[in-house]
């Protein structure tokens, strides 16, 4: 049986394209919780929040964040935060294993879920959660910066509701949003408390950049922090000018994801090298093998999003399956 080792060793390895910001200087934060800063403009309006590296090697949000907080952008109402996540997995990043400092313990964007926040288990990444908990209870539009462990357009992670794909489509980019449930495995942070809930006012978007490494995630990464400050209505255009795409966004399309593909075995392969987003004509068609077991595609016109051994492992989701939406 092969090793997670040997599986990542076996795959196309991608180059860190990107500088890895010191973030030394926003360790102390203004609220009460280390490198979180917020900022009440003194006029009525929402807290709003951008939150990177809930997972530590996702570089991109770090990037994003740091260039906010380094160039003063200010809320013209309500509350503005600004925020990074699993720092300690950050510190710990090593280039000679890109994809071991995802999180320490556990995955940080699986523990979501009241009965673990006030569970008995410890982890590092429930510590961080903890403490960072009072801050997301309060905030009502959370913009949570992701990237990817393969080279794929960028994709917006909306959530079940319809309020999620009415938000994603209010910032216009990127091309791709993603409405789905999130994992069997744990909650996300996009889908804590009213986030996840259609009856509340609060709302929550997951921002995939592209791949980890990749100098046009941290350009993804800026944009759509950009845009979300402005649909949030946090802040004028004006005063976030600099970080806006001068490319003219595409028309976006709308996907529902209705299968996740959870591995049995590490015995498993796909059936060629998918990144994300091939869009697979038949149903029926094999896309992968775990072990004795045929992948197949349910219906035709099936989309593969964030396919990926790279994280492979008993019970892990390798890729999910969508339909397209006609909105």
């Amino acid at each position: 049986m092969k090793t997670l080792e040997q599986v990542r060793a076996s795959l196309t390895p991608y180059p860190v394209e990107v500088e890895f910001p010191d973030l030394s200087q926003w360790k102390t934060g203004n609220c009460g919780i280390d490198y979180v800063h917020s900022f009440d403009s003194g006029k009525p309006g929402p807290h709003v929040l951008i939150m990177a590296l809930t997972h530590g090697n996702e570089v991109s949000g770090a990037i994003a964040v740091d260039t906010l907080l380094r160039s003063g952008v200010r809320p013209r109402q309500g509350r503005l935060s600004l925020g990074f996540g699993n720092i300690d997995a950050y510190h710990r990043f090593d280039p000679q294993d890109i994809d071991a400092t995802r999180f320490l313990d556990e995955d940080m964007n699986r523990v979501w879920l009241t009965s673990t926040l006030d569970g008995e288990r410890d982890s590092v990444e429930l510590r961080r959660a903890r403490e960072l908990r009072p801050l997301i209870d309060s905030v009502d539009l959370l913009l949570d910066i992701h990237s990817m462990h393969e080279e794929s357009p960028p994709l917006m992670m909306c959530g079940a509701c319809a309020k999620g794909l009415e938000f994603a489509e209010s910032l216009g980019v990127p091309a791709t949003v993603v409405a789905d449930a999130g994992h069997a495995n744990g909650r996300r942070m996009r889908d804590y408390g009213g986030f996840g809930d259609a009856a509340s006012h609060k709302n929550a978007l997951l921002i995939e950049t592209g791949q980890h490494f990749s100098k046009k995630s941290e350009h993804v990464a800026l944009d759509v922090a950009a845009r979300f400050l402005i649909a949030t209505e946090a802040v004028a255009k004006a005063d976030v000018l600099a970080f806006l795409s001068q490319e003219k966004p595409a028309a976006q399309q709308f996907l529902h994801v209705t299968d996740p593909v959870v591995a049995h075995s590490m015995d498993f392969s796909f059936s060629d090298d998918y990144r994300g987003l091939e869009r697979i004509a038949h149903a029926g068609t094999v896309i992968a093998r775990d072990g004795q077991r045929e992948i197949v595609t349910p219906y035709d016109n099936c989309v593969l999003i964030q396919p990926s051994l790279r994280h492979l492992g008993h019970g892990v989701t390798v890729v999910r399956l969508a339909r397209v939406l006609d909105l």
